[in-house]
């Protein structure tokens, strides 16, 4: 880890200055020629190194680019090195929150989630590379992963399932890895009332607001603590004037589940809703689109080398678990080990003070280095 500390070292400015070319690409998820940008801007520093880039050519969305390092053939399992390109940040992000260094952070729009993981992954497998440790490994980035990786994640599973070990370049949770993730869902629950004058014909109308009401009862009180299960009606718009009794109601719910198994709960919950008023009909729509990454063995044993490897290097590494979701959900649902929290440390995702912690850049890509090296 040594050798490998002082090689990352040595480059921290290059680390640097990638990171700023790549910030300063703005791309949003939506945006396909400002994320094919960014991506162009990856897959050019890839070539220079020797690497092998395969666009997945997407309409709506960014290129995924699918970049792969190492021998073609090898006794050692491939790692995949999972990524996005995309970030939440609207085109002219830049001009009110730009590249700026302050206080030992770096801040800019996209720069712990995750363009600092993408260069990092870079930089760990240069190192490698110049001290002869190589191995099959596969940089995949998506393009989509902020709106739901839904172009994204057919080509993540199908290339998971050739690899040994997934390593998420998501952003750390303090200074810790992530071994376990919360699954994902969204529904949508739409009340059709009857419209009615709120004064003259009262009786005749049928509130869709009033259903509603209800029905967030009802779904609010789905959420099991013991058992991680949370739901929370996150949007609700209804009706036209206080005059009239609202003839339309839609919920926006989310969902997040610690376990496989609770899914079909959840389903068959939200399909068994009923309205109390026989004058309206609901309609739900939508279901769990991110399944959780459980804690499982494979991805403790990993955790366990990353441990032992940060050990060597002065510093102790924690474990975390967190409620949010990232493309790593998908190879773990898959059965494939997968550890998460392997990009920056920093804070600030998605807010207008996000930032990098610059010190611990040099540590962690050394960190990232060493678990592809090492792990089985």
């Amino acid at each position: 880890m040594v050798n490998i500390q002082k090689v990352v070292g040595a480059e921290e400015q290059r680390l640097l200055q990638r990171l700023r070319e790549l910030v300063e690409i703005e791309s949003p998820s939506e945006d396909k020629a400002a994320v094919d940008r960014a991506g162009a801007l990856v897959a050019g520093w890839v070539e220079a190194m020797g690497g092998k880039v395969k666009r997945h050519r997407q309409k709506k969305f960014g290129d995924v680019l699918e970049l792969r390092f190492g021998p073609t053939k090898s006794k050692r399992g491939r790692v995949l090195l999972l990524g996005h390109t995309d970030t939440v940040w609207p085109m002219g992000t830049l001009a009110k929150m730009p590249w700026r260094e302050a206080e030992g952070k770096i801040f800019g729009p996209g720069v712990v989630d995750m363009k600092a993981g993408v260069v990092m992954a870079l930089e760990a497998l240069t190192a490698l590379n110049a001290l002869g440790v190589g191995r099959p490994v596969t940089l995949l980035l998506n393009s989509d992963e902020e709106v739901g990786s839904t172009v994204s994640r057919p080509i993540t599973e199908k290339i998971a399932q050739e690899c040994s070990a997934v390593f998420v370049l998501e952003p750390a949770q303090g200074l810790a890895y992530k071994t376990a993730r919360k699954g994902i869902g969204n529904y949508c629950l739409k009340v059709q009332g009857v419209a009615a004058h709120s004064g003259v014909d009262f009786e005749c109308g049928h509130s869709a607001v009033l259903e509603m009401a209800r029905l967030v009862q009802t779904v609010a009180g789905f959420t099991d603590l013991n058992k991680g299960l949370t739901v929370n009606a996150g949007v609700i718009a209804g009706g036209t004037r206080s005059n009239v009794i609202a003839a339309e109601c839609m919920a926006e719910v989310d969902v997040r589940i610690a376990k496989a198994s609770d899914a079909a709960r959840v389903e068959r919950l939200f399909r068994s809703l009923k309205v109390t008023d026989k004058g309206c009909k609901l309609t739900v729509t939508g279901g769990i689109n991110r399944p959780p990454m459980e804690r499982k063995p494979g991805t403790v044993a990993l955790f366990r080398l990353a441990r032992k490897l940060a050990d060597e290097m002065g510093f102790v590494l924690d474990e975390a678990s967190t409620g949010g979701g990232s493309d790593g959900n998908f190879t773990a649902a898959l059965g494939v080990p997968t550890l998460d929290g392997m990009g920056a440390v920093g804070a600030g995702a998605h807010a207008a003070h996000e930032h990098v912690v610059k010190a611990h850049l040099v540590e962690r890509t050394t960190l990232l280095a060493g678990m592809i090296a090492g792990a089985e």
